[in-house]
């Protein structure tokens, strides 16, 4: 009986897997391929998730690094550092998140630090997608602001 239940688990998690990375971005995808077996995984689990808690994102490569825009606005991306792989909410600053606790120095960025896929919290991460819609900063116009960001929602 517990055979069947973990095959049943397993079974059900390999069809959500195979159903949401229909949707990954073929080179987002090619890069997180590219990746060492870890971090494979970890970027696997992160672009699934944003996949799906952002499905009217667009995801593309921008600075080497996969990321998702609402509107043309940058909102969440990962990338490998010496630290780990580091996901990156650009208006993570203002979730009020205690794990997000990288702050970038000039703007509004906060992130954090996986080195194992066990470390995701994925209800956590849910959560942080959520508050990433609701709360944005435009970036998309920074340039023409000089600098300067306004806040957008």
């Amino acid at each position: 009986m517990r055979f069947q239940k973990i095959h049943f688990t397993t079974t059900q998690r390999v069809y959500q897997t195979s159903f949401i990375s229909q949707r990954m971005n073929a080179a987002v995808k090619k890069h997180n391929e590219n990746q060492a077996s870890e971090d494979k995984k970890i970027c696997n689990l992160l672009a699934q998730s944003i996949d799906k808690g952002l499905p009217e994102a667009e995801s593309k490569i921008w600075h080497a690094h996969p990321v998702w825009f609402l509107d043309g606005n940058p909102i969440v991306g990962y990338s490998k550092q010496k630290a780990g792989l580091r996901l990156m909410f650009w208006s993570g600053a203002d979730f009020e998140e205690a794990e997000l606790n990288v702050r970038g120095n000039k703007f509004k960025d906060a992130s954090i630090f996986y080195n194992a896929v066990s470390e995701i919290d994925e209800a956590k991460l849910e959560t942080w997608l959520e508050k990433s819609k609701e709360i944005q900063w435009d970036y998309k116009n920074i340039v023409k602001r000089k600098g300067r960001l306004e806040r957008i929602s």
